[in-house]
């Protein structure tokens, strides 16, 4: 009766600790093969994409994408508007081909 007490009590206890460990987030395995390392990037894109502001950010991006270039600001585009081109030259704006310098 003990025996069939123990291994009862034994088969309960491996039952409640493989359930505990199931529930366990499992983590990414680095597997290292001939001295280089290969992540496991499902893994990594998974634990990356459980932000909650990250699908509101996507759609950001998606209508910032949607607008089309001649509509953009010159300045998102990368061209020099007339503002930074007078900062950048300063008071040579428009008379000289050559920045303003500070004197030495």
């Amino acid at each position: 009766m003990k025996t069939l007490w123990k291994i009862t009590l034994g088969g309960l206890l491996l039952a409640a600790l493989s359930s505990a460990w199931a529930e366990q987030p499992l983590g990414c395995v680095e597997v290292t093969v001939g001295g280089y390392k290969a992540p496991n990037y499902d893994c990594l894109s998974q634990q990356m994409g459980n932000n909650p502001d990250g699908a509101a950010a996507a759609q950001k991006n998606q209508e910032a994408l949607s607008m089309p270039v001649y509509k953009r600001p010159p300045n998102q585009v990368g061209l020099a508007t007339p503002a930074a081109t007078s900062t950048r030259m300063g008071n040579t704006f428009g008379t000289s081909v050559k920045p303003q310098r500070p004197p030495n």
